[in-house]
């Protein structure tokens, strides 16, 4: 929909507050002094973290940066790897032991990710939906030029190194992992391996141990991962290469560094011309991938990705495999390529995902941030909707609408948390809420909004006004609250608080709340205050606060931390001295304990229309308020919210006809 600004009609009104007699039958459990107390952040800043949301004089995160050398054995299903972690300690503390993830161990038969939910994600009619998780040849580190044998201890997906010496401030050490495991199959959600008409398809994810997050909140960060809460990595640079037989291409995060090894000169011609194109140029055919020959030689394929939190890939001999260019700011350029089965190509399928791909990195990097990375991959498999630094794992049935969607925001999920690196395992809603967001825009400037308008997702059951779509979630007494730990919420409530409440509630306080300009501006500030870091929840917060220059602490309080519902009645309309060129008294009343600015639609009899906007203070006093205006004649209607926008659980009693 489009969001108008209201004006005031050139009428004299005056706003003058009173406590009025109630005269209907509804009880309001507005409290203003609950939902305006001074209360919302319950810690005080310091040299890490600013009061104005910004990272403090004495901030600091820790560093990871990976080599890595992966073999995929494609018979055995296989996946061998090697691995040094060059680690570096910024934090002021010594750290006498280190932790890392063990994503692959979730796939065990006794881990702790198939008991917190009563319907695990990996359960499937037919076959294992179990391996056996990482199996280790050997964990070495190198302290000061010594490389001794790990002391380590596996719990589910952690591995704790107890270090014989304490890990100074500022002090380096490497870490040297021999491992292999066993590929998951269609189970394994964002990491598997299925077959297609032209061979194999393998999504490799979460596929090497990495470090867990020391930070300043929590100190070690290691929170077992259980599958519904997503990650949170340290930033560093990858170098990395995979192996695998002669004929299979290998999509991955990050610029591929040997093309004359593993390419022809077709497609390296082809991928040039592709750098310079703003249309989609196929770099290998379906006809090349039937002609593609079988044999023994295996090819290694190197990439290097910098300043990132991960890596991932794409691995076949059945893809088709597009590229365009991607226009940025300043003149700088991206290449987006898509790789994709001969069952999902055609034009109103995977043929246009690079065009989807490209759009939506040009859009973001125009609004926000410039993309960073000098390539962006559309992968087409079963993972249906994952993302990565650079490479998306996306739906391979996917066409039109609901390609373009998931898309937009799994790219998206570069801004948010790949760039601005929140902890998804504990608050999701400040990578999928605040990605869902901007979704919403990018939607309605492709393709002149070909695709739009996009307001809850791609997972909306209704399609409708969200403002009422809310509602139901607003009125569930049972439901949980957005600041919940990402783990903790069933799949009843997880897209509706993860995604939806989350993004409208932006939505609201955009265009309702603080007007776009503002609301641009702080948003962007946050954005580049916490790109390649690690923002909590108030960092967020404090940041719309003081950039906006906008007390929010109701907004946090009714919205995020609670699921307090809105709704304002009229009470009754009544003339000063029962003559309408006297003037107008309208009685209002807060309901509900939620507040939130509100317009005005008042219809004279003679149709003329005064549009009024009350701000949020209409109920920092009180939850009823008289609102004197000036007219001539009398009032055929009074309309709140006219538009319905505002997210009010009984509509019905907006409204007043004389």
């Amino acid at each position: 929909m489009n969001y108008t600004k209201i004006k005031l009609l050139s009428f004299f009104i005056t706003l003058h507050f009173s406590i009025s007699a109630q005269t209907n039958t509804a009880q309001s459990i507005f409290n203003p002094q609950e939902l305006f107390a001074q209360n919302v952040y319950t810690k005080n800043e310091n040299e890490f973290r600013s009061a104005n949301g910004a990272p403090g004089a004495a901030y600091w995160q820790n560093r990871a940066d990976y080599l890595l050398h992966a073999t995929i054995d494609t018979v055995k299903n296989i996946l061998s790897g090697t691995e040094t972690i060059h680690y570096t300690n910024n934090s002021p503390d010594a750290l006498s032991s280190l932790w890392l993830e063990l994503a692959q161990n979730m796939y065990r038969e006794g881990a702790r990710s198939n008991f917190y939910s009563s319907a695990t994600r990996r359960r499937t009619p037919a076959g294992n939906t179990h391996t056996e998780g990482y199996q280790f040849d050997h964990v070495t580190i190198e302290y000061k030029g010594k490389t001794v044998k790990a002391d380590y201890m596996i719990n589910d997906t952690r591995m704790q190194i107890r270090l014989p010496q304490s890990l100074s401030s500022k002090e380096k050490i490497d870490i040297h992992i021999k491992y292999n495991y066993k590929l998951p199959g269609a189970f394994g959600g964002r990491t598997d391996f299925f077959s297609t008409k032209n061979g194999k398809i393998y999504e490799i994810a979460q596929w090497y141990p990495r470090m867990c997050v020391y930070d300043d909140l929590h100190g070690w960060d290691a929170l077992p991962f259980l599958g519904s809460g997503e990650f949170y990595c340290e930033y560093g640079d990858f170098d990395y290469t995979v192996i695998v037989p002669d004929g299979m291409i290998v999509a991955g995060s990050g610029e591929l560094q040997n093309e004359k090894e593993v390419l022809s000169t077709a497609q390296i011609q082809r991928l040039n011309k592709a750098r310079k194109s703003d249309q989609t140029i196929m770099i290998r055919t379906a006809a090349e991938v039937k002609n593609n020959p079988e044999n023994n030689k295996t090819q290694s394929w190197h990439f290097k990705m910098f300043n990132t939190r991960d890596v991932a890939f794409g691995a076949s001999a059945a893809y088709i495999w597009d590229a365009a260019k991607i226009n940025l700011p300043h003149g700088k350029t991206s290449l987006a390529m898509s790789v994709y089965p001969v069952e999902s190509a055609g034009d109103s399928a995977w043929g246009r995902s690079t065009e989807y791909l490209k759009k939506s990195i040009e859009y973001f990097s125009e609004k926000w941030l410039p993309y960073p990375y000098p390539v962006a991959i559309n992968e087409a498999g079963i993972a249906g909707g994952m993302e990565y630094p650079g490479i998306l794992f996306d739906g391979m049935n996917a066409k039109g609408k609901q390609l373009y969607w998931v898309t937009a925001h799994e790219i998206g999920h570069n801004w948010f948390p790949m760039m601005v690196g929140s902890n998804e395992r504990r608050y999701a809603w400040m990578d999928e809420g605040l990605n869902t967001f901007i979704d919403i825009y990018a939607s309605d400037a492709f393709n002149m909004g070909e695709f739009a308008p996009k307001r809850d997702g791609e997972y909306a059951p209704g399609k409708g006004n969200p403002a009422d779509e809310i509602i139901p979630l607003l009125k569930d007494d049972a439901a949980p609250n957005m600041m919940a730990r990402a783990d903790m919420l069933t799949e009843k409530y997880r897209h509706p608080l993860v995604y939806f409440k989350p993004a409208f509630g932006l939505v609201l306080l955009r265009e309702q709340i603080l007007g776009e300009d503002r609301f641009d501006y702080a948003f962007k500030k946050y954005m580049e205050r916490w790109v390649y870091k690690h923002p909590s929840p108030d960092d967020f917060f404090r940041t719309m606060e003081s950039e906006s220059g906008e007390d929010l602490g109701w907004f946090w309080k009714g919205w995020f931390y609670n699921n307090w519902q809105f709704d304002v009645a009229i009470q009754s309309v009544t003339y000063t001295e029962n003559d309408p060129k006297n003037g107008a008294d309208i009685k209002m009343i807060n309901l509900q304990k939620m507040a939130l600015p509100i317009t005005m639609e008042v219809i004279l009899k003679d149709g003329s229309k005064m549009n009024l906007k009350l701000p949020v203070e209409t109920w920092m006093q009180s939850a009823e308020h008289t609102i004197h205006i000036a007219t001539r004649e009398a009032i055929q209607s009074v309309i709140i919210d006219p538009e319905n926008k505002l997210p009010d659980s009984n509509r019905s009693n907006n409204v007043w006809k004389g």
